[in-house]
């Protein structure tokens, strides 16, 4: 067998792995999918199965009964993830920068203060205390973006990324006579790419998949983003089969095992689209980034 053969055939079995492996991955989301389109007579006596044995639409008729609320919370959830993903990339991006300067005397110090967060809380109570009767954002919006605006994981990420570029770089720039906000953003975000894309991405997902604060601080029902919108009708499904059992009133089925992968394909469904916009972040920014000798 000659070399172009043996890449051939190498070529053939690693892309033959990679296929298996990726419909192994691909197995959960259709067990999700198949489960919010089976009855629910079929859940509770043979449980879920790939496809569907006894079809049906019980589970997304129950959530879009109310698609005005449906579409509200999903408009609350876009708007609260773009803004606080573009809000704490750039917070996250700036403290970052600040961190890996030398000449910040400070920095250890700041590093130490951000680092003991995340073993220490102040806890719950001092928590609500501090937004509600401080910063007074008892139904407010900015109570579901504040609370995310930064993460110690990822300001200690983005210093490690910049510190990976060279002093020289930043040194040119201020001979040049850029000050350090031109430096930061006409030069430094530009090279981060590949760590702006990478930590955009989980800053969009905590935001999307967040329900806490919402519990907390949020009683308007307009102001209810999607996952803690599910949350509550998930409960109020529960309480209703509870109470029809328990008062012995006949009800129709309600799906109760059902909703919940319906509920699961409706809040991961538009997220999964951001994927791809990051992967092709991830190589333009290589490029971008790139510093060459």
């Amino acid at each position: 067998m000659n070399r172009n053969q043996s890449h051939a055939a190498f070529n053939i079995a690693g892309y033959t792995f990679l296929t298996l492996l990726a419909l192994l991955c691909l197995l959960p989301c259709l067990l999700v999918l198949s489960g919010s389109f089976s009855s629910e007579r079929q859940i509770l006596t043979i449980g879920y199965t790939l496809i569907p044995e006894e079809f049906s639409t019980d589970a997304y008729h129950t959530l879009f009964k109310s698609i005005g609320e449906v579409l509200n919370a999903y408009g609350v959830t876009i708007f609260v993830t773009v803004c606080g993903t573009l809000a704490g990339l750039f917070c996250t991006a700036m403290t970052g920068y600040v961190l890996s300067r030398r000449n910040f005397r400070y920095r250890n110090q700041v590093s130490f203060l951000i680092f003991f967060t995340t073993m220490f809380s102040g806890g719950l109570i001092p928590w609500y205390i501090l937004m509600v009767r401080t910063y007074h954002l008892k139904d407010s919006l900015l109570a579901l973006i504040l609370p995310s605006l930064l993460a110690p994981f990822y300001i200690f990420v983005m210093r490690n990324y910049v510190k990976s570029i060279p002093e020289s770089v930043i040194e040119s720039a201020k001979m040049d006579g850029a000050g350090e906000w031109r430096i930061l953003v006409r030069l430094i975000l530009p090279m981060c790419v590949p760590a702006l894309a990478t930590v955009g991405l989980f800053i969009a997902l905590d935001y999307w998949n967040s329900w806490m604060p919402a519990l907390l601080f949020i009683d308007d029902r307009a102001k209810y983003p999607l996952q803690y919108f599910l949350y509550r009708m998930l409960s109020s499904v529960r309480f209703a089969s509870v109470v029809s059992a328990k008062s012995g009133v006949p009800t129709p089925d309600l799906p109760n095992e059902s909703i919940k992968m319906a509920m699961s394909v409706i809040a991961t469904g538009p997220i999964i689209f951001l994927y791809p916009f990051v992967q092709k972040y991830f190589i333009s920014g290589i490029t971008i980034g790139a510093v060459k000798e």
